[in-house]
């Protein structure tokens, strides 16, 4: 059952579109995280790779990302002109035609999959498709509109970049990549739920059945509480399974304290002013979370293989 009228009636400005603005289409804060998890994967995959096919698969990714973005942003073009965080986008705020974002989307999505199978792999290349394939369609035209576990299931396209490129140097999918997607899954329910709390004003205007506007803030914050302990518990597993060792481990244990904390103090809290401020803090550092994970793997195993520790 879908919740937003399909109809797509956002104003458009013939020619006034500037190079920013189609860059804008690509969502890049988004496509950064997909290029920084998948390098990671590209670096921890064992063989090695060369610098410039590497360079090529990076490439190949970040325009998958970028494809995948201008297609969401193509299709929800409607919920976009009515959220406040998003009315400034390119086709609500009427700078670029909704049929120039889908073409956009497309092209770069299928010269994406097309260049990663030639330079790399098709594996790899069969990841990437499938990534889009996840965002574009599973993602944004179903599970967004349909159901408020949208953020849990529809996570899945956001952790397969470090997947992609592990079988872009290995032309396999093993254990230690699916712990890399497994950590980005768990991550993204309660990075995005915190968001949820202190924007559900702008979900209920779009009609979006996010958790806390479904369930209550309640049930939200005890989800929230229980991912974040899963979570932190398998950022623990690589050096159980002796893919990262002591540094690793020391990263991971002291943030996922941090996370930890941040989370049980939005479950605490009981007013409204209280909770949107413990979400937008936990939401913060979730960002930073993420990156310092993914970062102690490399320096932990940069400097095993230096012999520093």
């Amino acid at each position: 059952m879908a919740y937003v009228d399909q109809s797509r009636d956002v104003p458009a400005l013939a020619g006034g579109a500037r190079v920013e603005d189609y860059f804008a289409l690509l969502k890049p804060r988004v496509m950064s995280l997909v290029v920084f998890t998948a390098f990671i994967g590209l670096l921890l995959a064992p063989g090695g790779i060369n610098p410039v096919l590497g360079a090529i698969a990076i490439l190949c990714i970040a325009l998958g990302a970028g494809g995948s973005g201008a297609l969401n942003m193509w299709y929800d073009s409607d919920i976009d002109a009515v959220m406040s965080r998003t009315i400034n986008r390119p086709i609500p705020a009427g700078r670029i035609e909704r049929d120039h974002a889908l073409a956009l989307g497309l092209i770069l999505s299928a010269f994406s999959v097309m260049l990663l199978g030639l330079a790399t792999n098709w594996l790899a290349a069969g990841l990437l498709a499938f990534t889009i394939f996840f965002y574009a369609v599973i993602y944004t035209m179903w599970l967004k509109r349909s159901t408020p576990q949208n953020i849990v299931i529809g996570g899945a396209a956001g952790a397969f970049p470090p997947m992609v490129g592990w079988a872009a140097v290995t032309g396999t999918v093993s254990l230690e990549s699916c712990l890399l997607f497994l950590i980005i899954f768990l991550w993204t329910p309660p990075h995005f739920w915190a968001l949820a709390l202190y924007k559900q004003s702008d979900y209920g205007a779009a009609k979006i059945p996010m958790l806390p506007n479904v369930a209550g803030e309640r049930a939200t914050k005890w989800q929230i509480l229980i991912y974040s302990v899963v979570l932190v518990a398998t950022t623990l597993v690589p050096g159980f399974i002796g893919f990262a060792g002591l540094i690793y481990m020391v990263a991971a244990a002291g943030t996922g304290l941090g996370f930890l904390w941040l989370a049980l103090r939005l479950f605490r809290t009981t007013d409204d002013k209280a909770m949107r401020k413990a979400g937008r803090s936990l939401f913060t550092y979730s960002l930073s979370y993420l990156f310092v994970i993914f970062l102690a793997l490399i320096v932990d195993r940069a400097g095993s293989m230096l012999g520093w520790f």
